[in-house]
C-alpha cells in the first residue's frame, strides 16, 4: 500500500468540493511521457492507495513479464475517519489512509514493451479497479 514516508502535516483540511474546481481539466501530467500507452482519467475522483495498488496488480498480471509499467500518481493526501458509533464532536478522527485527487485529463498509468492489443486490454482491466471513467490513449 502506498503512503508517504514523512508528512509536514499529519491531518489535512477536508477541502472544498466545488463543482467548477472538480470538473476543470488537469494541467499537469496530461500526456503519455514514459511509455507507449496510457490510462487517462475522464472524470474526477479521489483514488485511494488500495485502489491504485489493485489497478497496478491487475495491470502487471495482464501485461506479462516483458512490459514496463509507470504509476504517474502518488497518494499523499491523508483522510481521516472516526471510529464506529462515536458521537459528534471531540475532535477530528484518526488518519485512515491516503488518497490522490484525480482530475479529468490526468494520465494515471503508462505501459511500454507490450503488444498493442495486450497493452490496451491490460490497461482496460486496470481501469475497472478505479472509481472513475478512463480511456486508453496512445503516445502521439
Amino acid at each position: 500500500m502506498l503512503a508517504p514516508k514523512k508528512a509536514k502535516y499529519r491531518k489535512w483540511h477536508s477541502g472544498r468540493l466545488g463543482e467548477r474546481r472538480l470538473n476543470s481539466p488537469d494541467t499537469r501530467g496530461v500526456t503519455v511521457a514514459f511509455g507507449s500507452y496510457g490510462l487517462k482519467a475522464l472524470s474526477q475522483a479521489r483514488v485511494t492507495s488500495n485502489q491504485i495498488e489493485a489497478a497496478r496488480r491487475a495491470l502487471s498480471r495482464a501485461s506479462g513479464k516483458g512490459a514496463k509499467i509507470w504509476t504517474r500518481i502518488f497518494p499523499d493526501r491523508p483522510f481521516t475517519r472516526k471510529a464506529a458509533e462515536v458521537g459528534m464532536g471531540s475532535g477530528k478522527g484518526d488518519v485512515a489512509g491516503y488518497v490522490f485527487d484525480v482530475k479529468p485529463g490526468r494520465v494515471i498509468f503508462e505501459i511500454d514493451g507490450a503488444v498493442e492489443s495486450v497493452a490496451r486490454e491490460a490497461l482496460r482491466k486496470a481501469g475497472t479497479k478505479l472509481p472513475l471513467t478512463v480511456r486508453v490513449v496512445a503516445r502521439q
